[in-house]
């Protein structure tokens, strides 16, 4: 497994210093940052035909609510055949409770790559030259709770990255149950709040990974406002 995983991380140091090879004489010293938010945009829209899948899959769960509410009260005292019957009825049309998950899944190891190549000081036995990288003198592989000068100049950076994470957040959170009833209780409090867990996730992982995440929940964010207005259209 870790042979797969360093074989990725591998494949992933290339094609970012590739990138970064490329951009460096129109963007200077940001090539390197601006390599990411191309590598993970390429990797999203890779993902895209699953990304579809997922969205239809959100369209039947909204059409079938009713009727899956209607089973659940039908048979509240039989929490199994309300199971049985309810995956009958996704069965029926297609789908399933579980589809639509493959992105969130394969985002996942990506990412985990991603922050693996920005923690490690050498690549396939060289050293990663992308750690010598900065974003307005920031290198790259720095975190922010294990950086000194967190509350200085450099912090500012990483102060601009949580906030554009968060107002991401905030639009997905506002968009999260458009068209729909949200769970009533703290479980409806939880998932809003869930959005906001990426701050606190970029706040340990690297800047080049913090920079990954906001391009993938970005790209998230609009992939679903786009695919959304489809399922308006449909």
């Amino acid at each position: 497994m870790f042979a797969v995983l360093d074989g990725a991380v591998r494949v992933a140091y290339d094609l970012v210093t590739g990138l970064t090879s490329a951009l460096h004489p129109l963007t200077g010293g940001l090539g390197a940052a601006l390599a990411i938010v191309v590598f993970t945009a390429g990797v999203r829209l890779a993902l895209l035909p699953l990304s579809r899948r997922q969205a239809a899959a959100g369209r039947a769960r909204l059409r079938l609510a009713p009727q899956v509410e209607k089973l659940r009260e039908r048979h509240r005292d039989d929490p199994l055949r309300a199971h049985q019957e309810t995956t009958a009825l996704y069965r029926a049309e297609g789908t399933s409770m579980f589809a639509g998950i493959g992105p969130a899944l394969l985002q996942l190891p990506v990412f985990t790559v991603v922050y693996r190549l920005f923690l490690s000081p050498a690549v396939g036995g060289h050293v990663n030259l992308l750690l010598a990288h900065t974003l307005f003198g920031v290198p790259l592989g720095r975190r922010w709770l294990l950086s000194a000068g967190a509350s200085g100049p450099h912090g500012l950076v990483f102060l601009g990255l949580f906030a554009l994470l968060a107002l991401v957040a905030w639009w997905t959170s506002r968009r999260m149950y458009a068209g729909q009833t949200p769970p009533a209780g703290p479980l409806g409090t939880v998932l809003r709040l869930l959005p906001f867990g990426t701050v606190a996730v970029a706040a340990y992982v690297p800047l080049a990974a913090g920079l990954y995440l906001l391009t993938s929940t970005a790209w998230s964010a609009a992939e679903r406002a786009v695919l959304g207005r489809g399922a308006i259209a449909d």
